[in-house]
């Protein structure tokens, strides 16, 4: 069996948030969420792998484009779907247990109003949470739900 398809088959419940692999504040994001998603429901891949450009690119979105934050829904099932910018932290966030589930109360904000403020953040992640030269390698113990290692 194809090791692609092995990969595709085991993610089709998870959801997949794509991720700039240099950028600070994503890995950051990342281990928020590793630290936090104790049901194991994400899979992650960064947004420089080529799993992500073909995800990307089947769902009409500039590959190329490292300003965005994604989450992929359904990975591989008929109704797939692609969560971009606000949309797509506020269902991080609503995904985890506890207090971080109030965060779609962030819906009744207006997503015109929501999506100008990540990418006032997008903008500046560089220079306040930095860069690094590659996509930092996972720990061990989380290889597995790193769909481009």
């Amino acid at each position: 069996m194809n090791s692609r398809k092995v990969l595709l088959s085991q993610t089709e419940s998870n959801p997949i948030v794509l991720y700039d692999g240099v950028c600070g504040l994503c890995n950051h994001l990342v281990q928020f969420l590793l630290k936090r998603d104790t049901h194991d429901r994400f899979r992650f891949a960064s947004l420089q792998s080529e799993f992500a450009h073909n995800l990307l690119t089947r769902h009409g979105v500039d590959p190329h484009d490292l300003n965005t934050v994604y989450v992929v829904k359904d990975c591989g099932q008929p109704g797939q779907s692609l969560l971009a910018r606000s949309d797509a932290i506020l269902f991080m966030l609503t995904q985890l247990d506890g207090i971080w589930k109030l965060a779609g109360l962030g819906r009744v904000l207006p997503k015109v109003f929501r999506d100008a403020v990540y990418k006032i953040v997008a903008r500046n992640r560089y220079r306040v949470f930095g860069k690094h030269e590659s996509c930092i390698l996972p720990a061990p113990e989380h290889r597995a739900k790193f769909l481009d290692v």
